[in-house]
């Protein structure tokens, strides 16, 4: 790798650590004034250290930088954030989905004017998997969309062990959905 990508991927990296973002409402049915978090709930919500939050520890030190640069360069080219997290508990969290949906609004996943932000979160021991959108993506990366996604690119890897081969056919195909 160029000493000048290397650069240009540490700015991104503390750029993005140094940004602040506003919350996104996923759910136009039910709007709030506030977001209502019991303080286990927020306690529970790790704080980001990038694009590719590995706490879970799946992936290796290259397929971590393999995916980083895929995310970041689409974030650049479109603005569109994708953020993967992966973790070893949801817990107090029963539903993986209200975590992620959690997750990217605390975060502030996304930019805060096109609400564009998409989050996936891997729990290998609960062996479950959500996807989260903005406002803004979900009109595009629809619940269905997300679901298919899962089932057909996520799901088939996960089941043979390929947890990052999983994750990167995913990230791709929601890429391209979202084209």
């Amino acid at each position: 790798m160029k000493i000048g990508t290397k650069i240009l991927i540490l700015f991104l990296t503390l750029n993005f650590l140094t940004c602040k973002g506003i919350a996104q409402e996923t759910e136009t049915k039910k709007p709030t004034t506030e977001i209502d978090f019991s303080e286990t709930e927020k306690n529970s919500i790790p704080k980001s250290i990038g694009i590719i939050n590995d706490y879970g520890q799946i992936f290796t030190e290259s397929q971590r930088s393999e995916l980083s640069k895929i995310l970041y360069d689409y974030d650049i080219e479109t603005t569109r954030q994708i953020v993967v997290v992966t973790i070893d508990s949801i817990k107090p969290y029963n539903d993986i989905q209200k975590y992620a949906t959690d997750l990217g609004q605390t975060w502030g996943v996304g930019t805060a004017d096109k609400n564009n932000g998409l989050t996936i979160v891997v729990c290998n021991p609960c062996r479950q998997i959500g996807i989260a959108t903005g406002t803004g993506t979900e009109l595009i990366l629809t619940d269905e969309i997300c679901k298919k996604v899962i089932e057909e690119k996520i799901i088939p890897e996960f089941k043979n062990g390929e947890f990052y081969s999983g994750i990167k056919k995913g990230v791709i195909e929601l890429i391209e959905k979202w084209k």
